[in-house]
């Protein structure tokens, strides 16, 4: 995934978050909602996390050290992580325990303009953010559906902010739902139905980004499709036969580390087996970009002990 279109997405993200944060505190102010107050504190959430987002994009280029041979690409994962934290705390609990707390103690809505125009406000605003984040994923996703996007994508800024926007969307409704029957009704109970409503939906979303980046920071493999190109460019059918096994692993989105055991001739010469090392690499390169970091291991094929039942991924120079 490009980080251009990451950061495009987050920057539109975090202009729009901050324009609606002020205008909900300032709704709060005049009518004393809580739905207001919740969602002013989830989009001063959001444009903190999108400022963490730009802050692990930036830090992950630093280049490599003695410390950190490979890199810090996946800074990016360990900010993507904090997002996660930072939605269902500073989110997620402040909405439930306000919900509560309007529910224990209602009292009725006043100046209520106030609230329904900066939610109207509030939701065009969310709308051309989601539409940027919508714009830069499809350019990305192919054929796949959202759901799997979000789950395959190994770079977090656009998934994270794909969710964030589609949760403030559905926060906005339920918080113009329970605005609108607390007005019907004249009480202010369901303005605390309302925030409790938007808590939970930030915990889910949180939930979410958190079992994702999880993921990310513990170490994926490349996706099946890298994965078969890589496969591919590894063999030539003369002085590399096969791909005994293989391991990836991505340093960073756009990073990919990949060690292999690949198949030689037993009578070649050790130039001619260093040449086809540096011919294979040069293939992977030019089938996948993202494989930077590349170790091969040349080995002399055998059908023997695979078939006694030895473990393939553990028996050297047997295979």
């Amino acid at each position: 995934m490009s980080s251009s279109g990451g950061t495009k997405a987050v920057v539109a993200a975090l202009s729009a978050n901050l324009a609606i944060a002020v205008s909900k505190f300032v709704a709060f102010a005049f009518s004393g909602s809580s739905s207001m107050l919740a969602e002013g504190v989830h989009s001063v959430a959001d444009s903190g996390n999108q400022v963490l987002l730009l802050l692990g994009g930036r830090r992950a280029k630093r280049a490599a050290d003695e410390e950190h041979p490979f890199g810090y690409g996946r800074e990016r994962y360990v900010y993507g992580f904090l997002v996660a934290v930072v939605l269902f705390s500073v989110g997620g609990v402040f909405a439930l325990y306000e919900g509560y707390e309007k529910i224990a103690h209602p009292h009725k809505l006043e100046h209520w303009y106030w609230p329904v125009g900066v939610l109207l406000f509030a939701i065009v605003a969310e709308g051309f953010s989601f539409r940027t984040a919508i714009k830069e994923g499809r350019q990305l996703k192919g054929r796949q559906s959202w759901v799997q996007f979000v789950r395959t994508a190994k770079a977090p800024e656009l998934p994270v902010v794909l969710l964030e926007d589609f949760g403030a969307l559905i926060g906005l409704v339920l918080a113009l739902f329970g605005v609108g029957m607390s007005l019907a009704t004249g009480s202010g109970v369901w303005d605390g139905v309302g925030t409790l409503c938007i808590g939970v939906l930030l915990v889910v979303i949180a939930l979410v980004l958190a079992a994702e980046t999880k993921s990310l920071l513990l170490g994926e493999s490349a996706g099946p499709d890298a994965v078969a190109r890589i496969r591919a460019a590894l063999v030539d059918g003369e002085a590399v036969t096969r791909v005994i096994h293989m391991r990836t692993l991505h340093l960073g989105p756009e990073e990919l580390l990949v060690a292999a055991k690949i198949a030689v001739g037993r009578e070649d010469t050790a130039a001619e087996v260093a040449a086809a090392i540096d011919a294979a690499e040069a293939r992977v390169r030019a089938a996948e970009p993202t494989a930077r970091v590349i170790y091969l291991e040349p080995d002399i094929y055998s059908e023997a002990a695979p078939a006694a039942g030895a473990d393939p991924e553990a028996t050297p120079g047997g295979r």
